[in-house]
Parts: C-alpha cells; sequence; structure tokens
C-alpha cells in the first residue's frame, strides 16, 4: 500500500511538475511578448494589443482597411497598431504624409524585414530593398526603362497596338456575358513583357500563360521558392537581383493596372450615365475610327476625371508599402523610434470628407473645375517622394490608353438576370470580385 501511494505522490508531482513547467514556458512567452512590444513614451496611441496577436482581431475578417478607419475616427491620424509581431504607425492626414515623405523622408527611406518576403526577394528588386541596393536598382530601372521608349512615342505605340489587340478578342465575345480578367490581364502584362524580354505573346501561348499564373500565385500567395546562390561580390547587380527586379517590374506594372483597369469597367457597367459621357467626348475628340493617343488626354477632361475617379474609389492599395524608420524622429508630437514601422492611409486620404465633396460616392466631378480637369494634391495612389511608384508614368498613360479604346468600341453592361455589385476581394491589391460584363460593340 505504501508503495502504491508513493506511486500516486510521484505521478501527481509529475503531473503537477509539468503544468508548472508549461505555465512557467507560456508566462516567459508573454512576458517576452510584453517587453518586445513595448512602446517607448509618447508613442502614437491605439487600441489595446492581444499577447502575440497584437491588433489582429481589430481588423476583423472583411475590409480590414475600413475597421482601420473607424480606429483613426477614435485615436486620430497618427495611431498605432500591432499586426502580428510587427508594431505599425499608421499615417492619415495629407499635411501629415507630406511632412513624412518630404521634410523627413530620409529617415523613413528603408523598408522593414517581414521574413515572408524576405524568402522570396532577400531583400533584392526594387520594392522591398534599401540603402544602395535599392539606389542602385531604381536607377537602372529607370534608365532601362527610357532606353526601351518610356515617355516616348515608341512605348505609346506598344499600348496602341495592344489595345487593339484587346479590341479585337473582346469583339470575338458577340456581346455576349465574358470575364474580362485574363483578357485584360493578357493585355497589360504584354506592355511590360515588350520592355523586359523584348516580344509581346499571343494570348493564348503556353509559355505567356504559365508566366501570368506563376505571377498570380507570387501576388496572391507571396510564397513561391526561389533558388539562390551566395554572391560575394558587394555590387547589387546580379542574377537574382535581376530575377527580382523583374518580378517587381511585372507586380507594379501589370497586376495594379490591370486591376484598376477592371474596376473602371465594372464602374462603367453600373454607371451608363457616366458612361455615355465619357463616349460622347471620345466622339467629339477623336471620333469612332482613329485610336486614343496619349496626345488627346488634355483635351479629354471627363474622360481623365473619370480614370482618376476609379482610382480613388477602387483603392487598391488601402496602406501604402511599410516603409523602417532608421532613425529616431518626431512626427506631429509622437516618437518614432528607430526600427519602427511607418505606413500611410492611403484609404483615410482618398476618403477625407474635408478633401471630397462626396468621398463615399463614385463622382467624377471631384476632378474637374469649370469644366476643366483638376489636379488633386490629396489624390496619391502611387504615394509620394523618393520611394513614390516608379512606374506610375507607365501605368497612367495605360489606363487612359486601355480605358479610352475600350470605351470607344464598347458599351459595357451587366448581364442579363445578373446583379453586378463593387464587392471587393481582400488581397492586395483590391480586386473586384470575380464578375461577367457584356461588351456591346458600339455601331
Amino acid at each position: 500500500m505504501l508503495a502504491a501511494a508513493g506511486s500516486l505522490v510521484t505521478s501527481i508531482w509529475a503531473v503537477l511538475h509539468i503544468r508548472t513547467l508549461l505555465l512557467a514556458v507560456v508566462t516567459f512567452l508573454f512576458l517576452a511578448d510584453y517587453l518586445k512590444r513595448r512602446h517607448p513614451k509618447n508613442f502614437p496611441p491605439g487600441p489595446r494589443r492581444l499577447p502575440i496577436l497584437g491588433n489582429l482581431l481589430h481588423l476583423g475578417k472583411e475590409k480590414p482597411y475600413l475597421a482601420v478607419q473607424q480606429l483613426v475616427k477614435k485615436y486620430g491620424n497618427v495611431i498605432s497598431l500591432d499586426f502580428g509581431i510587427k508594431s505599425s504607425v499608421i499615417v492619415s492626414s495629407l499635411p501629415l504624409i507630406k511632412e513624412a515623405f518630404t521634410h523627413l523622408e530620409e529617415n523613413f527611406m528603408s523598408r522593414p524585414q517581414v521574413p515572408l518576403q524576405n524568402h522570396v526577394f532577400n531583400e533584392n528588386g526594387l520594392i522591398l530593398s534599401s540603402g544602395q541596393t535599392w539606389k542602385e536598382q531604381r536607377r537602372f530601372a529607370l534608365m532601362t526603362l527610357r532606353n526601351f521608349g518610356l515617355g516616348k512615342k515608341s512605348i505609346e505605340q506598344r499600348m496602341q497596338e495592344e489595345a487593339q489587340h484587346l479590341v479585337e478578342v473582346i469583339i470575338e465575345e458577340e456581346g455576349q456575358p465574358f470575364n474580362p480578367h485574363f483578357k485584360i490581364n493578357n493585355a497589360v502584362s504584354n506592355i511590360i513583357c515588350s520592355i523586359t524580354f523584348g516580344e509581346r505573346f499571343d494570348y493564348d501561348d503556353s509559355q505567356f500563360q504559365e508566366l501570368l499564373r506563376l505571377l498570380d500565385e507570387a501576388v496572391y500567395l507571396n510564397s513561391s521558392k526561389m533558388v539562390r546562390h551566395p554572391d560575394k561580390t558587394t555590387t547589387s547587380f546580379n542574377e537574382e537581383n535581376l530575377i527580382c527586379s523583374t518580378l517587381d517590374l511585372f507586380i507594379a506594372g501589370t497586376e495594379t493596372t490591370s486591376t484598376t483597369l477592371r474596376w473602371a469597367l465594372l464602374y462603367m457597367a453600373l454607371y451608363p450615365e457616366v458612361q455615355a459621357k465619357v463616349q460622347a467626348e471620345i466622339d467629339r475628340v477623336i471620333g469612332q475610327e482613329k485610336q486614343p493617343s496619349l496626345a488627346d488626354r488634355d483635351s479629354m477632361p471627363y474622360t481623365n476625371a473619370v480614370v482618376h475617379e476609379v482610382q480613388r474609389m477602387a483603392n487598391i492599395v488601402p496602406l501604402s508599402v511599410p516603409r523602417k524608420v532608421t532613425a529616431d524622429t518626431t512626427l506631429a508630437g509622437f516618437h518614432l523610434p528607430k526600427g519602427s514601422i511607418l505606413q500611410t492611409n492611403l484609404t483615410a486620404l482618398h476618403r477625407d470628407p474635408k478633401e471630397w465633396a462626396t468621398p463615399d460616392i463614385f463622382n467624377p466631378e471631384h476632378f474637374l473645375e469649370n469644366g476643366e480637369f483638376k489636379k488633386r494634391e490629396s489624390f496619391l495612389p502611387f504615394s509620394m517622394g523618393k520611394r513614390a511608384c516608379l512606374g506610375e508614368q507607365l501605368a497612367r498613360s495605360e489606363l487612359f490608353i486601355f480605358f479610352t479604346a475600350l470605351v470607344q468600341k464598347f458599351t459595357f453592361k451587366p448581364p442579363v438576370n445578373e446583379k453586378l455589385s463593387l464587392k471587393s476581394r481582400i488581397i492586395i491589391p483590391i480586386s473586384p470580385v470575380s464578375h461577367r460584363l457584356c461588351a456591346v460593340p458600339r455601331l
């Protein structure tokens, strides 16, 4: 009996020992998490954080960028949020964004290291690189884009030719319902292909389709694997950087523009009166036979305004690409310690009632004044400063050429007995849910 009692005591002690050990480990993890996340004095305010999870539960499952909006209303234009193991400072108002990316930009030039992204890019390429690597790659990319015709008539002619190819494949639909996603993606991708590879591809080319499929995986899953070989040189001009920079050009120059064009056609189908005004301006300035050109843009203020309003409302990048604070900085009276992460809240900027007459309504008049196109300082879909999107000029040109060419030749309508909506997929870039349109040829 004594032996049995001793065995029982030993078992109980073992269980208690395991529980104590587990409790100690959990306590240590929570304490380490607290110490790691502990904010310095005068750090921007934000909601209470949960251990490990941070503020992820505050964002909800649907449209987390709108949840951020509610937090901005509660805590102000400079707030802090913890996304898992990372803490970010979110800046919302135009004056503060301008201060951050003009007067203080030298302190915000780097990108933070995110493990999953580092696994793919290893701080290479154009978007996620920092320091000398970023400077070299950006300078080289801009020079290369100019050499291949950016800002010149030659690249505009490629856009016009590709727009004509897109029109021809849509004509084959004969006004029946179709999903515009891949047709638009094929066309826009061919512009980057002509720059990076020196040629365009037929839309049914198997290698081209495989390239686009892999690009979709890289964008949406962000988990593709790349084989790396150590490079002991100090230059950033190596094969790995070439691959990453080319991928960046495809992501920045294809997916964002393609997504915006899909939103544009969806808005035209949902706002037929706006589409009719665009077509009337096209008929008056260009006519039905001539191809749209960039020279027409200044004579087409309404069409230009519609493209800009689509970008504002679509809001495909709600929060800017994160930047890392490289030196202790004061912004709006708040202390941002070295190593913090800074993001601009483009949703708040593009839906600010102080900046826009009807912030939540699709209204091209936001970009018009006395019938003329009006630039808006509070319109920053490409960000601003030295790390603004280097493909801005290319994207603006593509959007105008493709959109105008399509609305010149077709009237976009909802399919019979199918209801269109502005619901979006919660991925970056924010894209419309899968839908079909009818492209009715204009006679």
